[in-house]
């Protein structure tokens, strides 16, 4: 099986003893390793070796992993399939003419396929949560600050998470367990959840539990999506739970502002790639200014331009009122519904994705149809809350993701009922 899962395969052994002695695990390509190369799935960086490891990174070898490789990933985390890496797409385990979702896709493809035994992943809109669904995996995108983001190459700083991808959901939370906590170099961290055992959380006790259905979130999902869903919320209303809807209305404007919000974001954090301080440099002829410009139209595929664009135009003078500040009104306005659900329910639940996974190429030539399918994703991330993909079946033989969505720091709540779908 030739999947394409990792750009570079080399092993950095952890130490002898720990909590994950004896696992190996694979780091998205993002996330910086010391001495091994970090691409961020792009020509600009395809051969930037960085000269020290991240937070995370130095967490997983403290715990006696041992990395096997930078997983492949959509270039700078700009995609849902994988397919905008510079070093060609990765396929679907289960299905080799089906993409394994992105940007974390080599992550969870090679989870899916035995490659490893864990993975890290990053999530900005749904990047664990979505390689997770279509690989048949489980991936845990943590309430924003539980993971420390030093060493990660920022793509949108306000919304972006690492986090685990496993094949059961116990695994997964042995692996935040290790990741999460307070770091001194990331401000935005915070001690909540430092002294949580969520490995011990997923026994599979929902009796009494509450889940909160937005229909917002069902509506318009493929018919084989939402019969594995709503099996899945039987069988946890027979484990003792119960379910109710909520309503979002929030929800029909959250894809539009993430999507603002992350690409102004991006063309900020991407100014830095000039072919001087990072990325392509030398071989180009005339002034800097010319050189700036030929150095990021060879570095950047046309995904990240084309959201690089889109961004700088949101973030510019007379354009940004119109733009960038109604989308962070709409912002307040998912975490508004989202703190307005929990006061009434413990989980809020939906299909991970509303659709099965893309065939390859599928949704190359249409960028909005790759976008509108983060639609059940990015309002967690928007809302800086954790979310679990846990599979829930299949449809037509291909993989359904269940999506349960916590209150901040209510990781353990999410992994108890993930573990109920499991078992």
């Amino acid at each position: 099986m030739s999947l394409n899962a990792f750009i570079t395969k080399e092993t950095l052994d952890g130490s002898d003893d720990g909590p994950l002695a004896g696992k190996t695990v694979a780091v998205k390509d993002n996330i910086s390793t010391e001495g091994l190369r970090t691409t961020c799935g792009s020509a600009m960086l395809e051969d930037y070796v960085p000269p020290y490891d991240a937070t995370v990174v130095e967490l997983l070898k403290d715990a006696g992993a041992t990395i096997v490789g930078k997983a492949n990933m959509d270039e700078f985390g700009m995609g849902t399939t994988t397919e905008t890496s510079a070093f060609g797409p990765t396929k679907n385990p289960v299905d080799e003419s089906r993409v394994p979702g992105g940007s974390s896709g080599g992550s969870a493809a090679a989870v899916a396929a035995g490659e490893a035994d864990l993975a890290l992943g990053t999530d900005t809109g749904g990047s664990i949560r979505c390689p997770a669904a279509f690989c048949g995996v489980v991936g845990i995108k943590p309430t924003y600050g539980l993971v420390s983001r030093y060493g990660l190459v920022a793509y949108a700083n306000s919304l972006e998470q690492i986090g685990p991808i496993a094949p059961t959901v116990e695994d997964a939370a042995a692996l935040l367990d290790v990741i999460a906590g307070p770091d001194d170099r990331d401000g935005t961290t915070r001690d909540a959840g430092a002294d949580s055992n969520y490995a011990a959380a997923a026994d599979g006790d929902v009796e009494g539990l509450t889940i909160g259905v937005p229909t917002e979130f069902v509506e318009g999902a493929d018919e084989g999506v939402e019969a594995a869903f709503w099996a899945a919320l039987d069988e946890l209303e027979a484990q003792g739970a119960e379910y109710r809807e909520v309503s979002m209305p929030s929800v029909e404007k959250a894809v539009a502002a993430y999507y603002v919000i992350a690409m102004s974001e991006a063309s900020s954090n991407l100014a830095r790639f000039d072919g001087v301080r990072y990325g392509k440099s030398g071989g180009y002829d005339g002034n800097w200014n010319e050189a700036f410009a030929r150095a990021r139209e060879d570095g950047f595929g046309s995904e990240v331009k084309r959201r690089i664009l889109l961004g700088t135009y949101a973030l510019s003078a007379g354009y940004h009122d119109k733009y960038y500040a109604k989308a962070q009104d709409a912002r307040a306005w998912v975490k508004q519904d989202f703190d307005e659900a929990f006061e009434d329910v413990d989980v809020v639940a939906s299909p991970t994705m509303p659709v099965p996974p893309f065939e390859l190429g599928e949704s190359l030539d249409d960028p909005l149809q790759m976008y509108l399918a983060d639609a059940n994703t990015v309002p967690v991330n928007l809302a800086n809350l954790p979310a679990i993909s846990v599979p829930a079946g299949e449809t037509d033989g291909l993989p359904v993701g269940l999506q349960l969505i916590g209150p901040k720091f209510g990781e353990e709540t999410i992994v108890r009922a993930a573990s109920a779908v499991e078992n």
